[in-house]
């Protein structure tokens, strides 16, 4: 499987992909090329993406059918993930998430609380220096979390070194804020409403909490230091 990144991050996390799926035999990620590297091989090429068809895993997919899961800018999942516990565990419906800046703006706290008492509580945490607080939390055991979303770039993802920058290497603001606006626009669905997504549960993975699930779409990394069976990746 190739994929495209907006950081090389993903580039690190590829590397240490050292347990083999079982299903397949192979590496869960055989290539990572970040969003800038594709753009500059498009402009050596003379490509534009406008005259590129959009393809995707079901072939069936239209430009104005593409949708995007809920969450503020380019964040992950923590947004679904909190709706999903909340009422998985609590029979607790939620609407908008509200977002409780801490440190920064990069670490964001989310509750769910009823009658005084705190269900859930979830962080998300941008960027090395937040990343490293988590940590020293962690190990002090002074983290009251039951869930955090972790992206390595300030600011998220659209905000990743490995997008389009200019010719100095520094981050294009101006693009930035355009593609958070086309980011924005994309209509939200939540993925377990996607008849293509509950297609592949029972078709390919034999139901929601088979074997195959956790060979399938969980991975295992290796902790600190080189992999075993890296490979030369030059970036």
């Amino acid at each position: 499987m190739s994929i495209v990144a907006p950081c090389y991050d993903k580039k690190l996390e590829a590397l240490q992909e050292d347990v083999l799926t079982a299903s397949r035999g192979s590496r869960g990620t055989d290539c990572v090329l970040t969003s800038g590297e594709i753009t500059q091989m498009m402009e050596q090429s003379d490509l534009s993406v406008r005259d590129a068809a959009l393809d995707t895993l079901f072939g069936d997919v239209k430009e104005e059918e593409v949708r995007r899961h809920d969450g503020a800018s380019s964040d992950g999942y923590l947004a679904h993930i909190f709706r999903h516990a909340a009422k998985e565990l609590f029979n607790e419906d939620v609407g908008e998430v509200t977002y409780r800046a801490l440190r920064n703006r990069d670490f964001q706290e989310v509750t769910l609380e009823k009658s005084g008492e705190v269900l859930l509580r979830f962080a998300a945490a941008y960027g090395f220096r937040n990343i490293q607080n988590v940590v020293l939390k962690l190990k002090k055991g002074k983290f009251p979390y039951h869930f955090v979303e972790v992206l390595a770039c300030a600011g998220g993802c659209l905000n990743g070194r490995g997008q389009a920058q200019t010719e100095d290497g520094c981050v294009d603001k101006a693009l930035l804020q355009k593609m958070k606006g086309i980011y924005a626009d994309i209509p939200v669905r939540l993925p377990e409403t996607s008849a293509h997504v509950q297609e592949l549960y029972q078709e390919w993975l034999d139901g929601t909490d088979s074997p195959r699930v956790q060979e399938a779409l969980h991975t295992a990394y290796q902790g600190p230091g080189h992999p075993a069976n890296s490979r030369d990746i030059k970036w």
